[in-house]
């Protein structure tokens, strides 16, 4: 069986469990310690991930690449990865819209294969089993299938066309992120007129309203300075479409005001109010 050696671009909250998945079938998964923060390093002793010095060894010694990054360095990244010519299989699985898929594509191409990759879902830790959803070409997501096989990160494949993982990826984001983003400044305007518990009241009535979830809040607030960069793609995606994009940049703003949270877990509700109603 194929086990081929993995380098994850980079070991954030989302890259190192994905990477650790990829453990499971893979001969050793590599980071890159140039330039990485402490929690970086944290996080790949954490998930057992074996260091390398310099982006040139990583590469060098790689038959596969994932990518997981924050959207606006996407483009950068596969820049870098370019310019050393790697000759491998890489993972576009940054929350970017479908051209910029395919530009990054265009970028490495010939001397790569690009497998365009989209995560659907909280990373896979603690029972969470999220989707990682695939386009390109056959072999290369075949192969990207079985180095996930039997683990906690599923795949679904969409096709030979890059840029539909991206498309899925942004579509579905459009919806979950923003209705989150609606429910702080619904809880927000309630709080305002001492009406938030009985607004609670009435979202309990439906269960699968995520007014139901207040609690989530700080959580949106917590993990903003990554959803507004997203929603930012997704707005482009939709723009593209010809369809407006006028929503998802207005709670890409709202997002904004939480921008120095920077997943702070001692966030409560009231705080992210409070920081949502700054001017």
């Amino acid at each position: 069986m194929d086990q081929p050696t993995v380098g994850i671009l980079h070991p954030g909250s989302m890259g190192a469990a994905v990477a650790a998945s990829a453990a499971t079938n893979a001969a050793a998964v590599l980071w890159c310690q140039a330039g990485r923060s402490p929690a970086s390093a944290a996080r790949a002793t954490q998930f057992g991930l074996t260091g390398v010095h310099t982006l040139a060894e990583l590469l060098h010694r790689s038959d596969i690449i994932i990518s997981l990054c924050p959207p606006a360095a996407a483009e950068d990244l596969a820049r870098d990865v370019a310019r050393h010519g790697f000759a491998g299989v890489y993972v576009e699985a940054n929350a970017i819209n479908p051209e910029r898929a395919q530009r990054i594509t265009a970028l490495l191409e010939p001397d790569a294969t690009v497998v365009d990759g989209g995560v659907v879902g909280s990373p896979p830790v603690g029972g969470k089993t999220p989707t990682l959803y695939l386009s390109g070409p056959n072999a290369a997501t075949e192969r990207i299938e079985a180095l996930f096989a039997g683990t906690a990160l599923r795949t679904a494949m969409l096709g030979t066309e890059v840029g539909k993982a991206s498309a899925l990826k942004l579509a579905y984001t459009s919806f979950q992120k923003t209705s989150r983003v609606l429910v702080a400044l619904a809880v927000g305007m309630a709080r305002e007129h001492g009406v938030d518990q009985e607004l609670f009241e009435v979202a309990s009535k439906r269960a699968d309203s995520y007014l139901s979830e207040p609690q989530y809040i700080a959580k949106t607030a917590a993990r903003a300075w990554r959803w507004g960069p997203e929603l930012e793609e997704a707005a482009d995606a939709l723009a593209a479409a010809g369809l407006p994009p006028e929503m998802l940049r207005a709670a890409a703003s709202t997002l904004a005001r939480w921008h120095d949270v920077q997943d702070d877990g001692g966030l409560t509700l009231q705080d992210a109010l409070d920081r949502l109603a700054q001017l």
